[in-house]
């Protein structure tokens, strides 16, 4: 173990995880994986919730504490919860900032509130455009592309996206199904994917568990996963053929979709643009 202290902010808590991870017994490592996965869950929860959750005893975590040198669980939950609290408040925090900051009476002016959120959209978009890597873009397309239907997965507020997506596919003549989580039948619906197959899968922190399963689901069967996630660290890498980075700016808490909205067309169109392509190449000849 190092002697220096260990990391107080997530940032290198999460990368002192990440090293650590495979020098790590079976039993630390799910907590590990765990931690990375759910660090809300880290952060808020109870060690008997959490121990549960992780399938580990309570004692474990202690140990993995101490494994990362934390004097306890209680210090290194102190370190998911700053993060978690500075990163995406709840929405009554979020309100009570956009009041302060408001105090002059701004607030009231629908159009001083729609110019910070357009601000933000807009920073979303350029963050996207400088970041965005072309090699990982243009595989994605090919593996959307090749598949022989497209299964969209995401919840929460990546949802929209996936809506989206539906429309402008199907519009486009690209077969795609979209995840079932009105009816529960979402792990039905991977459990029917063939080979041939793809999932476009969509999650930001903090991540939606249900979208991390279906997507490892899909994984295991040996179903290419494209991946449109916020960081290296997401879980939804672990199971990703490909992956695709959108960092979206946010308002006083309030994140944008912009940058997703904008990836989400260019798959769209992308995909349709290289199956008519191909349909074109195969006519000649025919």
């Amino acid at each position: 173990m190092d002697d220096i202290a260990p990391p107080q902010d997530f940032r290198g808590l999460r990368d002192l995880i990440v090293r650590r991870r495979d020098g790590l017994p079976k039993r630390l490592v799910q907590v590990a994986d765990f931690a990375v996965a759910q660090p809300q869950e880290i952060a808020f929860r109870t060690v008997a919730h959490i121990a549960h959750a992780a399938g580990v005893q309570p004692s474990t975590l202690v140990r993995f504490a101490q494994a990362l040198g934390y004097g306890g669980f209680s210090d290194l939950q102190a370190v998911f919860r700053s993060h978690a609290r500075d990163r995406w408040p709840d929405y009554d925090t979020r309100m009570e900032a956009l009041r302060a900051e408001h105090a002059d009476g701004t607030g009231d002016d629908p159009a001083a509130l729609l110019d910070d959120f357009v601000r933000a959209s807009v920073l979303s978009l350029e963050r996207l455009r400088g970041a965005a890597d072309p090699e990982a873009l243009a595989l994605a397309v090919r593996t959307l592309a090749a598949a022989d239907s497209i299964f969209l997965a995401a919840a929460r507020r990546s949802a929209p996206v996936t809506s989206y997506l539906a429309y402008a596919m199907r519009r486009l003549g690209v077969r795609c199904d979209l995840a079932d989580w009105a009816g529960g039948l979402a792990p039905e619906q991977v459990a029917l994917l063939r080979p041939t197959d793809a999932v476009l899968a969509i999650s930001f922190t903090p991540y939606a568990q249900a979208t991390v399963d279906l997507t490892a689901a899909a994984f295991r069967r040996g179903i290419n996963v494209v991946a449109i996630t916020d960081s290296p660290f997401s879980p939804l890498i672990q199971a990703a053929t490909v992956w695709l980075e959108v960092a979206e700016a946010d308002h006083l808490g309030f994140r944008s979709l912009a940058g997703s909205f904008a990836l989400a067309t260019t798959l769209a169109v992308a995909v349709a643009q290289l199956r008519a392509e191909k349909q074109n190449e195969n006519s000649i000849l025919t």
